[in-house]
């Protein structure tokens, strides 16, 4: 009736045959890739399979019940849970961790906010990746062998087990953990559905707020040739036609270096306030002014 954690371990001689032919080998059978089944199809099974699951372990010794097996089989995997949705965009985060890291270094070597010599190695190293471009491609997998090798040190040496932290269980509180068990119809009295609602509307507020901007953005994109803005397009035409022309007759590793270097330049050659192209952009119409 508790919980038991089981740990296996797998164990391969032979590394390259065998377990290249093992990782290359489809996870699902044939028919999954020739005749895919829908959603709701596989909602469907999934239901009558823990409801078949259930029937069977109830008549068991102790007999189970059926939110155990549930849990077990992990057949709420996709109904609402304010725990779960944070755990996701922590994971996310985490996901997205690198990105953000890259960018901040970028943005303190163009800024020069680093070693003045870690930035001129910045320079020299993109002169040579752009005068020998077909070294890019070996450098960054380079790059990634590097980084493999390095986290080789902090590899985990236990087998990997439910985590209480990742799973956002330490901060979750009494009403989204009941909120989290409660049945669909809900059994709870009208105020406290309403109190869980008016708590999921603030939720979907800010999503419909991010979904809006990504909207607005796109939006502006296609804008720059549908002719909503005359004036716009013929300028964003014009400096097609121009760019057009200057990469015809402009080598392109020159254009490359110059582009490079002002993106890099020192910040006594900067202005505080932002581009034009980017001022440009921000014209743009979008349809949201069109939504009621």
């Amino acid at each position: 009736m508790g919980e038991i954690e089981l740990a296996v371990r797998f164990a391969c001689p032979s590394l390259l045959p065998d377990t290249c032919a093992v990782y290359g080998q489809p996870l699902l059978p044939k028919m999954h890739y020739l005749r895919p089944l829908g959603v709701a199809q596989q909602e469907a099974l999934r239901g009558a399979a823990t409801k078949m699951v259930s029937l069977w372990l109830a008549r068991s010794e102790p007999p189970l019940g059926p939110e155990v097996v549930g849990y077990m089989l992990d057949a709420d995997s996709h109904s609402w849970s304010m725990r779960k949705s944070k755990a996701n965009w922590f994971r996310i985060v985490a996901v997205l961790a690198w990105a953000v890291g890259l960018a901040k270094w970028l943005d303190d070597i163009r800024r020069w906010r680093k070693n003045s010599v870690t930035t001129v190695l910045v320079h020299i190293l993109y002169l040579v990746l752009v005068w020998y471009p077909d070294l890019i491609v070996p450098t960054g997998f380079l790059y990634v062998f590097l980084i493999g090798v390095w986290y080789y040190r902090f590899r985990p040496k236990i087998p990997a087990g439910m985590d209480i932290r990742l799973s956002q269980s330490e901060a979750v509180n009494s009403d989204e953990l009941d909120e989290e068990f409660d049945t669909i119809p809900s059994m709870k009295p009208p105020e406290v559905i309403r109190a869980r609602y008016d708590r999921l509307r603030m939720l979907a507020a800010r999503v419909q707020t991010v979904l809006g901007d990504f909207a607005t953005q796109g939006e502006r994109v296609q804008a720059l040739v549908s002719w909503r803005d005359p004036r716009a397009t013929k300028l964003f035409i014009a400096v097609c036609l121009a760019i057009t022309l200057i990469l015809y007759a402009v080598p392109p590793k020159m254009v490359a270096v110059a582009l490079g270097f002002y993106y890099l330049r020192h910040p006594m050659f900067r202005h505080p306030m932002p581009p034009a192209s980017l001022n440009f952009f921000r014209r743009l119409p979008s349809l949201s002014d069109r939504l009621m």
